[in-house]
């Protein structure tokens, strides 16, 4: 019996560690011992006070007064870095352009119910169609990426006739109830009973710890897989799938993503991009699906598309499947919101006029070399891989058995919580560097100088496996 509770308990450790730093380890609770800050003390009980608890948010870390550029500030005076931002800060925190162009929409017309269109509106739909190029001319709008997750599968179920859909293992789609029946995180569906009928789910093209490794590092046999689900098991109608993990920063290759178009071409399976984490420009392209050479069927964004200010999402898809205007697919009261579609075509501009695609690019070179030169230092650093400014350290106690390195990866982050750093660990041992696109050569040097202190002082105190 005892074998078996043990078994249990480190299951339940194993989950809740699997997305983003828990807020109930040892850890957070002498973090947050440690705050002296009488203000800051204050905040942080009535948080706890009056909003329901739930994991990786209240109990919170600190308490913020400001956010502006690449930095949020304390109540205490303390300046973080955000290398986190929960992936709206493509264009940094307050913007001067997004926040002339919210400013002089709310002054005009701060909101339009959905039963009328505003010029606003029409221009960030055309806008989206433009820089997603291709067949994705058709847009709609939702007040957060869950939102459009949702609409994405209702209509990949009115075009295909068919409600399963097929995702990946430890993918993230959202919170709601339909998104976390497509997720593969099993810290969000535990306790929550029966979900979504007919969600099968299959491996993530992963190379350095896969299900099924191939000697020669290729993953396309991760795509065959999808094709043998989609034989066995009939009725399929969607794919769902991040262009890249953002969590953990996992990268298909391109023949991947080729091999996954080609499979739901033959088999007439919606291919779904959740580009929601990740697109406006993380990866060096406005999308990550334009990296692989591939165009979905439907396409979601959302988080930096309202310029780290309001929150807005979209989904894009191709004419051929405007055919439910019988159906309300979304029906949101913000579906038009002038506000937020000023701050996503503000956004966009600011990405377009700052040419912040190709300074993606150059960072990418330049935090690639840093990253492999601490490697090359460190064997608590397993792997590195990254496009654009979205990187992931996996770090291991050993390299040869790739144990990952739970309690290594929270103290280096704590370590770069004090030194004025601040971002996510992912599957307990990732370390997940996300910065602002606007970041100067000069911060974000500064900031890989604090990630290398505290890998190098954790890594004196680790012993060899």
């Amino acid at each position: 019996m005892s074998t078996q509770v043990h078994s249990q308990s480190s299951l339940s450790a194993q989950l809740l560690r699997s997305e983003g730093d828990t807020n109930i380890t040892p850890a957070r609770q002498r973090w947050t011992q440690s705050i002296a800050d009488p203000t800051t003390q204050q905040m942080l009980e009535q948080d706890s006070r009056y909003f329901l608890h739930q994991s990786m948010s209240t109990p919170c870390l600190d308490a913020l007064v400001e956010a502006e550029g690449i930095y949020l500030r304390d109540a205490a005076g303390k300046r973080y870095m955000d290398f986190h931002g929960n992936n709206v800060h493509q264009v940094g925190y307050g913007h001067p352009h997004v926040v002339n162009r919210i400013q002089n929409q709310i002054a005009a017309l701060p909101f339009s119910p959905r039963r009328f269109t505003n010029q606003t509106a029409i221009d960030c739909a055309k806008k989206l169609t433009e820089i997603a190029g291709g067949e994705l001319n058709r847009v709609l709008f939702a007040p957060g990426g869950t939102s459009v997750v949702g609409m994405a599968l209702k209509l990949a179920r009115h075009v295909t006739g068919n409600y399963k859909v097929v995702s990946l293992w430890d993918s993230f789609h959202g919170a709601s109830l339909d998104a976390i029946a497509v997720g593969g995180e099993a810290c969000f569906r535990e306790g929550m009973g029966p979900l979504l009928a007919g969600v099968e789910r299959i491996p993530p093209a992963i190379t350095y710890r896969g299900a099924f490794p191939s000697p020669d590092g290729s993953d396309v046999h991760y795509a065959d897989y999808l094709e043998y689900v989609i034989e066995k098991e009939g009725g399929v109608g969607a794919f769902i799938a991040e262009g890249l993990r953002n969590t953990d920063v996992q990268i298909p290759s391109r023949a991947y993503w080729q091999r996954i178009r080609e499979i739901c071409d033959k088999h007439n399976v919606l291919l779904i991009i959740d580009d929601i984490p990740n697109g406006m420009g993380r990866t060096g392209h406005w999308f990550t699906y334009q990296a692989f050479g591939i165009e979905p069927d439907i396409l979601c964004i959302g988080k930096g598309l309202g310029g780290g200010i309001v929150p807005m999402a979209a989904m894009l898809t191709k004419d051929k499947y405007n055919t439910a205007s019988q159906v309300s697919l979304g029906h949101y009261t913000h579906e038009k919101s002038p506000v937020g579609c000023a701050a996503a075509l503000a956004t966009i501009e600011v990405i377009e006029q700052e040419s912040l695609l190709a300074k993606v690019k150059d960072d990418e070179a330049y935090v690639r070399d840093r990253l492999r030169a601490m490697q090359s230092r460190y064997s608590l650093i397993g792997d590195i891989r990254g496009m654009g400014l979205l990187w992931g350290i996996e770090l291991v106690t050993c390299r040869e058995a790739k144990r990952r390195a739970l309690d290594e990866a929270e103290s280096i982050l704590y370590r770069c919580l004090e030194l004025g750093l601040s971002f996510k660990v992912s599957q307990g041992n990732v370390l997940q560097l996300s910065p602002p696109l606007i970041i100067e050569r000069g911060e974000l040097e500064h900031a890989l100088d604090i990630v290398e202190q505290a890998i190098r002082e954790v890594s004196d105190l680790q012993h060899n496996c």
